[in-house]
């Protein structure tokens, strides 16, 4: 899973930090530094699984963006939360805490951070609509997927494996309605098919 994150390096360009920005748009940027890596990102990938083996290490993502709603809704974490976040990974505190996997973006999401309310911790609880959350995670996930095809067949199944959870639902089909197969016999009854 670090392998995989580490290699999309997805960030958002957020309104008020950058010029002419008024939506959070979803950006990645290999190895979270592509500009600076005269190698290719999958060297910098491989580089770093292998030293993940060597050296067994907690890695974490950790959320120093937007929160709590679409624009206009939500906010920026707050530093406060986000140095909260960062002191209990380093200090080890969230390495035997219960976990959940986040459902689209696999992740394994802790219950609980010294110094940070619960409710943040779940993404989705953090929105007025939860639906609304839903959508917006399902088209992160189909930006990652588009992104990752880059790579596609140049990093291990497992690396590729790691992503998130994309959907694809196929509408649903309905059911013809008897004035219309009625039409259709008659359409085909009215133009039968040449002999053979």
């Amino acid at each position: 899973m670090a392998s995989y994150h580490f290699l999309s390096g997805f960030t958002a360009r957020l309104a008020g930090t950058e010029d002419g920005v008024d939506q959070p748009e979803p950006t990645f940027s290999a190895c979270f530094g592509a500009p600076f890596m005269p190698r290719d990102p999958v060297v910098y990938t491989t580089m770093l699984a292998e030293r993940l083996k060597a050296c067994p290490t907690q890695c974490w993502l950790v959320n120093t963006g937007w929160s709590g709603g679409p624009y206009g809704q939500g906010k920026r974490m707050r530093i406060s939360l986000t140095r909260n976040l960062l002191k209990a990974a380093l200090e080890g505190s969230l390495d035997h805490v219960e976990t959940t996997p986040h459902p689209v973006f696999g992740v394994l999401v802790p219950t609980h951070c010294p110094r940070v309310p619960a409710k943040l911790l779940d993404p989705r609880s953090t929105w007025a609509d939860p639906t609304e959350y839903d959508a917006q995670a399902a088209a992160l996930a189909q930006h990652f997927a588009a992104d990752f095809q880059r790579y596609a067949g140049r990093v291990p199944p497992e690396v590729a494996a790691a992503g998130p959870r994309v959907t694809t639902r196929r509408p649903r089909r309905r059911r013809a309605t008897k004035g219309e197969r009625k039409g259709w016999r008659e359409r085909r009854d009215s133009n039968p098919r040449p002999p053979a």
